[in-house]
């Protein structure tokens, strides 16, 4: 049984010819998927019937299964999603001044063990395919379709991290870009990164989005304490791949540092971020650290966070402190599957555990 939700569109041909039909039947197909939102083969009402009945016999259209979401005061909504196979992610709608963000998935939790990350804690089961990515736009903009809203941009910054998912995530940002497919323009799309250099290099080359990097300290002896997998990808190897990035003119690569109170966010931190990101086209999101249950970290007073971003502007860097959101629905990427597992583990369904 072929799953469509994934396919590229020359792959989808391939699949309509050999059960028979002629190539167009294959945007018909897609545009039923990603242009209408249709995900009972028996609705693509284009299709003969009898099509329709070979195709339901041959092929499936798959999205995760919703089950929780969360609506913070703010309009923050946040999905807890099941996998065909039981695993669990998260995606979070986050609403904003003129524009909805998507913040998308892209491994169930996550290898790179982040100090500051609940999804770090979880460890990773697996990566996910492009389908399972771009079901999670699909959940998302059908959800919103229900709130007579409409989705305008989408992250990849969720659980997981993109650049060790490459040819998958890959393939999901051909079907959110092309035309035969969700027709996201890239300047609404970002691939965040925690920052693994050889991706960067090959994102650079090859797909045309937003680039994001979750840097978090302007030094390795700080980075490797809270971001482990510095030791493999430190500093001056990350610096190199965002110099050589290419950019469209007007553009900037979106440097997030969490702010955490007495490890990353002093005067000289901000010194020595000025410091590290000069000749390289950037804007810095300042992000006060969003505590979670267990976090070996807490959030700066506003004085202290105020007192960084100055020391960025004054030395004419982009640099704005990014409001929080989701407040009161565990908002922190990872807590809604830790609160999955913790219930599976004490007897509960162990179906969607990370």
């Amino acid at each position: 049984m072929k799953e469509l939700v994934g396919m590229l569109p020359d792959e989808m041909e391939q699949f309509v010819l050999s059960l028979g039909e002629k190539p167009f039947r294959a945007r018909q197909i897609t545009d039923w998927i990603y242009k209408k939102g249709v995900t009972d083969i028996e609705m693509m009402t284009d299709l003969s019937g009898s099509f329709r009945l070979l195709l339901s016999h041959n092929a499936r259209v798959t999205l995760p299964a919703v089950t929780k979401v969360t609506e913070a005061a703010d309009g923050t909504v946040k999905f807890l999603l099941e996998l065909a196979d039981g695993a669990a992610i998260e995606s979070v709608i986050i609403p904003d001044e003129g524009r909805t963000t998507l913040c998308v998935s892209s491994q169930t939790g996550c290898a790179l063990g982040c100090a500051f990350c609940m999804t770090g804690r979880l460890g990773k089961r697996r990566d996910l395919t492009a389908g399972e990515i771009v079901g999670q736009v699909l959940v998302a903009r059908d959800y919103l379709g229900t709130r007579g809203e409409a989705l305008t941009n989408i992250v990849f910054m969720g659980m997981g991290e993109p650049l060790l998912n490459y040819d998958e995530v890959r393939r999901a940002l051909t079907l959110i870009l092309g035309d035969r497919g969700l027709s996201f323009s890239w300047r609404h799309v970002t691939v965040s990164t925690a920052g693994i250099p050889e991706g960067i290099t090959r994102l650079g080359k090859e797909v045309l989005v937003n680039l994001a990097v979750s840097l978090n300290a302007p030094d390795d002896q700080t980075r490797d304490r809270i971001m482990p997998m510095n030791r493999k990808y430190p500093l001056d190897a990350l610096m190199a791949a965002l110099a050589a990035y290419p950019l469209k003119r007007g553009r900037r690569i979106t440097i997030e540092y969490v702010l955490l109170s007495g490890v990353n966010d002093t005067e000289d931190h901000a010194r020595a971020l000025v410091r590290l990101v000069r000749g390289i086209p950037v804007k810095i999101n300042l992000i006060p650290f969003n505590p979670f249950p267990g976090a070996p970290f807490s959030r700066p007073d506003y004085g202290r966070v105020l007192g960084f971003q100055e020391i960025l502007i004054s030395a004419h860097l982009n640099a704005i402190i990014r409001k929080s959101k989701g407040g009161g629905i565990a908002a922190a990427c990872g807590q809604l599957v830790a609160a999955s597992s913790t219930r599976g583990r004490s007897g509960g369904n162990e179906n969607g555990t990370a």
